[in-house]
C-alpha cells in the first residue's frame, strides 16, 4: 500500500463522513420544516374562522350604523321641530300675554291710585 492509497482512503473515509454528516444536517431540517408545516396548519386552522367572525362583526356592525345614522337624523328633525313650535308660540301667545300683563298691571295701578285717593307717580 502506497502513500496515495493511504491518502485515497483517507478521503474516502472523510467523503463518507461528510456524507454522514450532510444526511445528519438534512434530516433535522426535514424536522423543522416538518414541525413548521403544522404550525402553519394550525395557525391557518384557527385564523380562517376568525378571520370569517370579524367579517360578520364588520357587516353587522355596518348595519347598526345604518341604523343609529336613521335615529340621529330623526333626532335632529324632533330638534329643528321643537325649535319651530317654540318660535311659533313665543309669537303666537307671547305677544298677546305680555299685552294681557301690561294692560293689568296698569288696571292694579289705577284702582290703586283710585283707592288712595290721588294718582300716584
Amino acid at each position: 500500500m502506497s502513500i496515495g492509497d493511504v491518502a485515497g482512503l483517507i478521503a474516502a473515509i472523510a467523503f463518507v463522513g461528510l456524507v454522514g454528516f450532510l444526511g445528519f444536517v438534512s434530516l433535522k431540517v426535514a424536522a423543522v420544516l416538518d414541525e413548521t408545516r403544522s404550525s402553519v396548519k394550525e395557525l391557518t386552522d384557527h385564523t380562517l374562522p376568525m378571520l370569517d367572525e370579524a367579517a360578520k362583526v364588520v357587516a353587522s356592525s355596518a348595519s347598526q350604523m345604518d341604523k343609529v345614522d336613521t335615529v340621529t337624523t330623526a333626532a335632529a328633525q324632533v330638534g329643528e321641530n321643537v325649535s319651530a313650535l317654540s318660535s311659533l308660540v313665543t309669537a303666537t301667545v307671547g305677544a298677546p300675554l305680555l299685552k294681557v300683563a301690561a294692560f293689568s298691571y296698569g288696571v292694579r295701578r289705577a284702582l290703586a291710585g283710585l283707592r288712595t285717593g290721588g294718582a300716584r307717580r
